[in-house]
């Protein structure tokens, strides 16, 4: 069963998308759009919304905010009880509710195509109370074939990475903004970027993963990961390295591991180590003279 803070994110994402498809590009959020949304939620039990309108605020409407940005955080939705940093939830509890949002990620069937194509439904791995999580964007057909993200080559090399940051794929927390393939029809191998509109009706899980986990950092993972995350389309080149947030959370991106597969030289290496590096100290982690070395010309 959803929970009210699952309920009114899709009635938002539903009535912002609605909104998107009429050619909006700013919403005004004034007493007339928050009533909408609190009339949507009704809906979703089956509930008749009321037929008389909201009266408009008098008062001048606050500023717009764009469709495709990020809500500041005082305008994002509330998180659940079981999902929010101030609850303390006991382990037994958070892990309860983690596996519950699994059995719902499992399920879904939003994206018909992508359910009809997958082999398995990609959710998460590692440790839900660990502070670091990674965020990549969607599995390919290694991750397909074995349900888990970032076991083929680009996963391999993301896998030694965090070692060598002094963690393990068993201490840190990885998910995909997709957790579903995206579908290659008529191709039998190659994976292909999620559009837009997959990773927003996905987007829902992954946000209720980042809730319970409550990571002290998360690290997103080229650029297609950073648009589903934070809607910025903006290049990865220039977004890497510098410190954004999502939901109160500081967020690194940097380079995706394949990209460091086809690059494969000693600058872009350092580049993303650099990013590591700020995320260890973010962190508060230990940070060793070897690991401070790491790919620097010798």
């Amino acid at each position: 069963m959803s929970t009210p803070f699952d309920q009114l994110l899709e009635a938002t994402i539903d009535h912002l998308q609605r909104e998107k498809a009429r050619g909006a590009k700013y919403i005004p959020i004034d007493a007339e759009n928050l009533a909408q949304l609190s009339r949507a939620v009704p809906a979703l039990h089956g509930e008749r919304p009321a037929a008389t309108p909201a009266p408009r605020d008098p008062r001048p409407a606050r500023t717009s905010a764009p469709v495709n940005a990020p809500a500041p955080a005082s305008q994002q939705a509330s998180p659940s009880p079981a999902s929010s940093k101030a609850s303390g939830l006991p382990r037994e509890q958070k892990e309860a509710a983690m596996a519950e949002l699994r059995e719902r990620a499992l399920a879904c069937e939003k994206c018909p195509n992508l359910a009809a194509a997958r082999r398995n439904v990609v959710f998460g791995v590692g440790d839900i109370h660990s502070p670091l999580m990674f965020v990549g964007e969607a599995p390919g057909m290694d991750e397909d074939r074995q349900g888990e993200p970032f076991v083929g080559k680009a996963g391999q090399l993301l896998t030694r990475i965090i070692k060598t940051m002094g963690y393990s794929r068993e201490t840190v927390y990885i998910g995909n903004i997709l957790k579903c393939r995206p579908d290659t029809p008529g191709k039998s191998s190659g994976n292909r970027k999620p559009t837009t509109e997959e990773m927003e009706t996905c987007k829902s899980f992954v946000i209720s993963q980042i809730d319970l986990i409550q990571p002290k950092v998360i690290v997103a993972l080229g650029a297609t990961a950073v648009q589903g995350l934070l809607g910025v389309t903006e290049g990865i080149t220039r977004l890497r390295g510098n410190w954004t947030e999502f939901r109160g959370i500081p967020v690194m991106p940097t380079f995706h591991p394949s990209y460091l597969l086809r690059q494969d030289d000693l600058g872009t290496k350092r580049k993303v180590w650099e990013d590591m590096l700020q995320v260890l100290e973010k962190l508060g982690a230990p940070i060793s003279p070897k690991q401070q070395g790491y790919f620097l010309p010798k």
